[in-house]
């Protein structure tokens, strides 16, 4: 049994750049799917819902208790959103690295919510990181001061 541990622990990357190759710019696509149902959800509270939701819980054959579920229910939507747009970029979500863990990293020992599995996406590979000063220096001596 250590035996496989073992082996799953020297199989995990050093870190998220060991296995993540998407440009700089890839975030927004994770920013971009969170957004949507987060601006639904704000939509829908503006016009009553949230209250709607409340009630039809308390009403339900649960009654109060039901409230109870309401916040893992949300997490697990939120996972869902989540580990689907992780997929969808081609970064497994079941994958820790070692130098991430414990609280709030750990969504990976927990199943994929995924609704898709993981793409093999042709991201093109991170470019190295550009300070303020580089790029202050690049502005000026192009001549564009």
């Amino acid at each position: 049994m250590s035996n496989s541990y073992e082996e799953k622990e020297a199989a995990r990357p050093d870190s998220i750049r060991d296995y993540d190759g998407r440009n700089n710019a890839a975030w927004m696509y994770s920013f971009g799917a969170a957004m949507v149902p987060f601006t639904a959800f704000c939509y829908g509270h503006s016009r009553g819902a949230t209250g709607r939701v409340v009630e039809a819980v308390v009403r339900s054959p649960v009654g109060v208790y039901g409230l109870f579920a309401l916040p893992f229910v949300t997490l697990a939507m939120e996972k869902s959103i989540y580990d689907t747009v992780q997929a969808w970029q081609g970064m497994d979500p079941n994958i820790r690295p070692k130098e991430r863990g414990g609280f709030p990293s750990g969504g990976a020992d927990l199943p994929s919510f995924s609704l898709i599995p993981v793409q093999k996406a042709a991201w093109e590979q991170k470019s190295e990181v550009t300070t303020a000063a580089d790029l202050m220096k690049r502005y000026t001596s192009e001549g564009k001061m």
